[in-house]
């Protein structure tokens, strides 16, 4: 089966001569979202979750990391939410090419993988965000907020995972080298 990227059109951000109402109607206020996984039934959960909210738009799906690239630079979304491994392109791969070229892109990693080295690997390449799939809805959409408002949103537990796994590298490193 082949698995085609869907773009969403946003709407028009332009509301000169449109009244507020009418603007958060239209879309022109909400965080407009780019969601990657190439799991079309999480894609389509994840769009779907994200699109009933009234404050935030999703421009564009993408079933590979090349096409999460190539549909962020045509959309320029205000937040990317992105799977760590995708076929074509993993999720840290899509942030090195995002960034290389815009540094304030603000990208949550949505994953199923939980280890210090993931975790690791996402936030050096400048992830805002760093979430499990079993999030709840509320905690997901709090951290497209929050990252959208220029937030990091790594939760607590993943936390403590990094910094256990650092300071057990560190020690490590320092044992084999005496």
């Amino acid at each position: 089966m082949n698995r085609l990227s869907k773009v969403r059109s946003p709407l028009s951000a332009s509301t000169e001569s449109v009244s507020d109402d009418e603007a958060r109607s239209s879309g022109a206020d909400k965080i407009r979202v780019l969601i990657a996984d190439d799991h079309t039934t999480v894609l389509a959960g994840l769009a779907s979750i994200i699109g009933m909210q009234p404050d935030m738009l999703v421009v564009a799906e993408a079933a590979n990391g090349r096409q999460a690239v190539d549909l962020w630079w045509k959309q320029r979304p205000d937040v990317t939410l992105l799977d760590l491994r995708m076929p074509m392109l993993d999720g840290v791969g899509v942030i090195d090419e995002i960034r290389k070229e815009d540094t304030s892109a603000r990208i949550i990693m949505l994953t199923t993988y939980d280890t210090d080295n993931e975790i690791y690997r996402a936030i050096k390449a400048g992830a805002k965000g760093y979430l499990l799939k079993d999030a709840p809805r509320e905690e997901l959409l709090d951290c497209i907020r929050k990252v959208n408002r220029g937030e990091t949103c790594i939760p607590q537990a993943l936390v403590e995972k990094l910094a256990a796994g650092m300071s057990s590298e560190t020690l490590t490193g320092r044992n084999s080298a005496c």
